[in-house]
C-alpha cells in the first residue's frame, strides 16, 4: 500500500538521498497540529507509508527532522526542522511532497 502522502528527501550537498531522515505527517487544526503519522525515509530517501490511504480536505504539515539527520553526519546545520504545510483538495488522488535539503538551503515542491 502507498499512502495518500509520499516524500523523497535528496541531501544536495552529498548528490545523494537523505537516508535515515524522520518525517511527520500532520493535520493542521488552528494552530493545533494534530499528528497522523510518522516515517524514516528508506535507502532511496522515500517514505512510501506516511500516514492513511486517504486524507480529509483540510491544512497539513509534513515536518522533516532535518537536524537529526545533519547530526548524525556530524554536520552543522541552519535547519533543526523543515515544516512544509499544504492543502488537501477534494478528488485528488496523491500527493507527493518531496524535500531538497542542504546544511544552509532547502526546497519543497509538490511532486508527482
Amino acid at each position: 500500500m502507498t499512502s495518500y502522502v509520499t516524500t523523497h528527501v535528496l541531501d544536495a550537498a552529498r548528490g545523494a538521498p537523505a537516508v535515515g531522515v524522520r518525517v511527520e505527517l500532520a493535520r493542521l487544526e488552528g494552530e493545533t497540529a494534530v499528528p497522523l503519522a510518522a516515517a524514516v525515509t528508506d535507502a532511496d530517501g522515500r517514505t512510501s507509508e506516511l500516514g492513511p490511504p486517504r486524507l480529509d480536505p483540510g491544512t497539513y504539515r509534513v515536518t522533516f527532522a532535518t537536524g537529526e539527520y545533519f547530526r548524525a553526519q556530524d554536520v552543522a546545520t541552519f535547519y533543526p526542522r523543515v515544516s512544509v504545510e499544504f492543502l488537501v483538495e477534494a478528488g485528488e488522488e496523491h500527493y507527493h511532497v518531496p524535500c531538497l535539503l542542504s546544511p544552509y538551503a532547502y526546497s519543497t515542491y509538490r511532486g508527482s
